[in-house]
Order: structure tokens, then C-alpha cells, then sequence
């Protein structure tokens, strides 16, 4: 195999431009889900309270996906579940466009829930196995790619609404231009056994699973709790949970709150949003040169206690530009946490890397969720900029707890380490 100047072999390059490619797939796909939103209700003549309910279905979708597509990453492989995932939630992005009443767009969400929970999981699982193979972080990139793929979905969305498109020919298109995007870009994915590490490494992990069968012949119990998700991983998940939680009240609220808290006109408001947004997406390029440099733990540390500062800034501040500082200043925080879970989950052990990714995934989705649902019955008793302090504090959980992304040998973790 070629290596380049940096050790990198032209496979292990290739196979990282196909994963940046799903990423921005994925964030192509429910962007333009996105932007079609207002269309789609009125077409199933539906109303926002009822949309709000139908959505849930999309999120009870994506996390059985995740679920069912982790254990099945780690059978098969990701090199064929991440293309089959893609080409499943690009088929189904059409189905919304095509809903005519409510119970058409329940199914079609429930369908695009369970592609993008399945394209989420596998494609982070195979995002593991090329940070493996660089032996240093390259995990955030992939996320921030996925934002860039929101980003032009938002763009495209808006021309074609513009050009008068419909729903269903607009969102057919792209889930044909999706399907042979997942295609294309299959070849180049790692298979497993390039993942795996090198030769002597298989082998010394054969010796291994041999002696474990043979002890678990005289001990089902041990066998047994070997399958076990060790507690580590929920703690991960754990934390994924509260920090997604954060990104979504910043998703959900940040708008609302300087346009009722601060009385900011329409448009100055939506640059809350568009602030925190874009301090992600930045933050996420720069996250692993950082990570490389520092390590995660710094990274989960100085990052989550930089966004318990910066939410802080904006639920305190009286003015309108202290309010945007304070939310670029919570995107630029958050940005390289969740990745660096992702990660550690990934690479706690290699053989149930999509298992773990699906545990700290599925239960960051529902974080996600929770966010409006969460902060909404709590400004019935307190003003919307105090309710923001439960994310504050799930920050500074994060940065006191950010110990528990150290690798542990003992359990055999392998994790692009920080420079010297």
C-alpha cells in the first residue's frame, strides 16, 4: 500500500473522504427535511400541534435505528451497513413530500427517523475505525462536515422554493441524487479487517477471544457479562445526554430568547442561532488539531466550561450584542465535546464499537429531544434566560467528570493519543 509523507496510506485517505461524504449527506438530507417543513404541514393539512407530536415519531425512529444498526455495525461491518443506511434514509426523505394527511406523514416520519438513526450510528462507527487508522482525532471534522451539509440543504431549499418546486419533487430529487451518492462512495469505506489493526495484532486478539471461550465454557456467567455495556459507556452516554441537551435548548430557544426575553427585532434574533451555529461548525475544524495537541479530556474540560461561560453571558446579559457573544461563545464550547464521546465510546473496544456508539448516540439523541421539552414547562414558573441555568449546570457536570475520556489499557482501549 502507498503511504503518504505523513505514514497515511492512500486507502486510509480515500476511505476518509467517503466518510466526510456521508457525514454531509446526512446533514444534507434532514437539512432539506428541514427546510421543507412548513410546506409538508400544509400539504397534510396539519397543525403545529400536531406536527410537534408527529415529530416525536421522528425521534422514536432515529433511536431504534440506532439501536438495531449498532450490534449489526459490529457483525457485518460498517463498509456495508453505512451505504445501506445512506440509501435508506435518502429513499425515505421522499416520503414526506408525498404525505397528504396525518397518518402518511407519521409513517414517513417514523421511516426517515429509523434511516437517519441508522446512518448516524454506522457512519460514527466507521468514522472510528479512520481516526484508528491516522492514529490521531479527525472525529470532530466528520461532524462539522455534517453541518456543512445543513448548511447547503438550507441554500438549495431556498432556490428551489423560490423556483416554485414542490415538496415531493424537490425532496424526490435529492433522495435520487442521495441514493447514488451512497453508492458511489462505498468502495472506498475500510473493511474490517484493515481496521482491525496489523497482523500480529489479530492475532495476539485471536489468542485472546480463544482462552475467553474456553473460560466461558466453564463460566457462562463471565461469558455473559462480557457482552455486558460496561458502565464506563453510559457514563459517556450519560454525558452525551446533557450535552446534547444543551445544543438542543440553544437549537430551540436561543431565537425565542432574544427575541422575548431582550425584545430584539426579528431579524437581529435569528442571529442568535445563526452565531452558535456557525461557532460550531468552526469550532469542530479546529477541535482536533486541539484534541491532538491536548488530548480530549481537555478538550471535554475547557470546552464544556467555556460553554457554562458563555450560556451564562447570554441568560445574564441585558444587551442584545452581549447576548450574541454569549451564544457564538456557547457553540464555540460545545463544539468538540460530543465528538470526543463519540470517539472514546468508539474506541473503548473495538469489537462493539457500533454497540457503544449507539448507546452514547441514542441517549444523545433523546437529549436532543428533550431540550424544548424540558425548557418549555419550566418558563411557567421562571423567566425563559433562568431556565437556561439547567444547561449551565449539565456544562459544568461535564467539564468536573471530563476524566472519564482517559483510555484504559486494561480493558485493551486504543485511542489517538495527545502529542507529547
Amino acid at each position: 500500500m502507498e503511504r503518504g509523507e505523513n505514514g497515511v496510506g492512500s486507502a486510509l485517505r480515500a476511505a476518509r473522504r467517503a466518510t466526510f461524504g456521508y457525514f454531509a449527506l446526512n446533514g444534507f438530507l434532514m437539512g432539506m427535511w428541514i427546510v421543507h417543513i412548513p410546506a409538508i404541514e400544509d400539504r397534510a393539512g396539519i397543525s403545529h400541534a400536531v406536527l410537534g407530536w408527529l415529530l416525536l415519531l421522528l425521534g422514536a425512529g432515529a433511536f431504534v435505528g440506532m439501536q438495531i444498526v449498532g450490534p449489526l455495525t459490529d457483525r457485518i461491518g460498517a463498509r456495508t451497513v453505512v451505504p445501506v443506511s445512506a440509501a435508506l434514509c435518502s429513499a425515505a426523505l421522499v416520503l414526506p413530500g408525498i404525505a397528504t394527511n396525518v397518518w402518511a406523514l407519521g409513517a414517513a416520519l417514523l421511516a426517515l427517523g429509523l434511516g437517519n438513526g441508522c446512518l448516524d450510528v454506522s457512519m460514527n462507527a466507521h468514522a472510528v475505525q479512520v481516526e484508528h487508522g491516522y492514529r490521531r482525532p479527525v472525529m470532530s471534522a466528520f461532524h462539522a462536515t455534517f453541518s456543512i451539509g445543513g448548511v447547503l440543504a438550507a441554500l438549495v431549499g431556498a432556490r428551489t422554493l423560490s423556483w416554485g418546486w414542490s415538496p415531493a419533487a424537490t425532496l424526490g430529487a435529492i433522495a435520487v441524487a442521495g441514493l447514488a451518492a451512497a453508492g458511489l462512495a462505498a468502495p472506498a469505506l475500510l473493511r474490517a479487517e484493515r481496521a482491525a489493526g496489523d497482523d500480529a495484532n489479530r492475532e495476539a486478539g485471536a489468542n485472546r477471544d480463544s482462552d475467553a471461550n474456553l473460560e466461558g465454557e466453564a463460566d457462562p456467567v463471565a461469558a455473559t457479562a462480557k457482552r455486558r455495556t460496561p458502565r464506563r459507556i453510559w457514563f459517556l452516554a450519560a454525558l452525551a445526554l446533557m450535552l446534547m441537551l444543551c445544543e438542543g435548548v440553544a437549537n430551540d430557544w436561543s431565537v425565542l430568547h432574544l427575541r422575548d426575553v431582550l425584545d430584539a427585532p426579528a431579524a437581529t434574533a435569528a442571529l442568535a442561532y445563526g452565531a452558535f451555529a456557525t461557532a460550531m461548525t468552526v469550532g469542530r475544524f479546529l477541535a482536533d488539531r486541539v484534541a491532538a495537541r491536548f488530548g480530549p479530556v481537555a478538550i471535554l474540560r475547557y470546552g464544556a466550561s467555556v460553554a457554562a461561560v458563555g450560556l451564562t453571558v447570554a441568560a445574564l446579559s441585558p444587551w442584545t450584542p452581549l447576548a450574541l457573544t454569549g451564544w457564538t461563545v456557547f457553540g464555540a464550547g460545545l463544539s468538540g465535546c460530543i465528538p470526543q464521546l463519540f470517539s472514546a465510546a468508539g474506541h473503548a473496544d473495538r469489537d462493539a464499537a457500533g454497540v457503544n456508539v449507539s448507546r452514547v448516540a441514542g441517549l444523545g439523541y433523546l437529549g436532543m429531544l428533550a431540550g424544548p421539552a424540558v425548557i418549555g414547562p419550566l418558563t411557567h414558573f421562571m423567566p425563559l434566560n433562568v431556565t437556561f441555568f439547567l444547561p449551565v449546570a449539565f456544562c459544568v457536570v461535564a467539564a468536573c467528570t471530563a476524566g472519564v475520556l482517559r483510555p484504559s489499557p486494561a480493558r485493551g482501549e486504543v485511542r489517538p493519543a495527545a502529542r507529547p
